[in-house]
């Protein structure tokens, strides 16, 4: 038998998600027997799998030990000695500047091996651990999470929660366009005009994707707007300022090839053999500038909006190119 008192972030779910979150390898026609069985029960009553849990109740399992993680579920979290760059933080929210190379989750490296050692989600986890903000033993079914991603190859801004709550509310804030996203690229030549707004249309293809200038079926609509901020001395390379209005896979790589001016360093959408020779083995971007405008919005993370985080430029490698 296990007993849970749900806490504030296990709250609000119901009753087969939070065992199904809260065991681990049950399959899930046991599950719904156990529940049809009075094996589970909410505050001492038989419950249905459909039961909402609330903070303050007392979940009882009935259930094999074989599907409770050991004692010891917590030790690989503790191993990890989190390397971070926080560029914003508060009680519900943390923002990192995420280094060029490092995965922000395990299982994202294209079919490399990974585990949370190497990822951004892992330090962010350690981190909040070692401050005694985060204990796995506490929550069964929350861990910090991440609200966006990047490339791998991509620095910049990632924002993660730090409760189930701040959670739902940061998702619905980016699902609805409430935050503006910048970033700083180095493209090849000089983009006529210097200011626009791209349409295009993106298709993946196997693992990567590709832009086409009209509807192509699989096609989803990209819109990007581009400000060409410095052309370097040789005329040779433009640093733009990027915003994204759509958030597709590898939308700027692929629109800024598209019209004739592919990032830096780019491999996937350029021949970059004359950016290796530079020095540049992966895309010169940066996501840089978060600015949360939250019009319509009065929930939890309110106190948010007209606040912008952005990075010091002056720490982008490919701005040397500018010089």
């Amino acid at each position: 038998m296990r007993t849970f008192t749900i806490g504030p972030d296990d709250g609000g779910q119901r009753l087969d998600k939070f065992v199904m979150k809260a065991t681990v390898g049950m399959p899930q026609s046991l599950l719904y027997k156990y529940i049809r069985k009075k094996c589970v029960k909410i505050n001492g009553r038989r419950a249905e799998a459909s039961d909402m849990v609330s903070a303050g109740d007392i979940v009882t399992m009935y259930v094999s030990d074989e599907f409770f993680p050991g004692a010891d579920a917590s030790l690989p979290i503790a191993s990890i000695v989190p390397k971070l760059s926080v560029a914003y933080e508060d009680d519900n929210i943390i923002v990192c500047d995420k280094p060029a190379g490092v995965l922000v989750h395990a299982g994202d490296a294209d079919g490399e091996s990974s585990d949370d050692k190497n990822t951004l989600i892992g330090h962010i986890q350690a981190y909040l651990y070692r401050k005694g903000e985060y204990d796995p033993t506490s929550s069964a079914t929350f861990a910090p999470a991440l609200c966006n991603r990047i490339d791998r190859n991509t620095r910049g801004l990632v924002i993660a929660a730090k409760n189930a709550e701040a959670l739902r509310e940061m998702n619905a804030i980016i699902r609805g366009g409430c935050i503006r996203k910048f970033y700083l690229c180095a493209v090849h030549g000089v983009p006529e005009p210097r200011e626009r707004e791209l349409r295009g249309w993106l298709r993946r293809e196997g693992n990567g994707v590709r832009v086409y200038a009209s509807r192509l079926p699989g096609c989803k609509e990209i819109v990007t707007r581009y400000r060409v901020l410095k052309v370097a001395r040789g005329g040779d390379l433009s640093l733009c300022e990027v915003e994204l209005l759509t958030g597709r896979t590898h939308q700027i790589r692929a629109h800024m090839e598209y019209i004739g001016h592919p990032l830096l360093g780019e491999g996937r959408y350029g021949k970059n053999e004359s950016d290796r020779r530079r020095g540049y083995r992966s895309q010169a971007l940066c996501a840089y500038k978060l600015r949360f405008v939250l019009d319509g919005y009065d929930g939890k993370l309110s106190y948010l909006r007209g606040r912008e985080i952005k990075l010091d430029t002056d720490t982008v490698d490919f701005m040397r190119e500018f010089d």
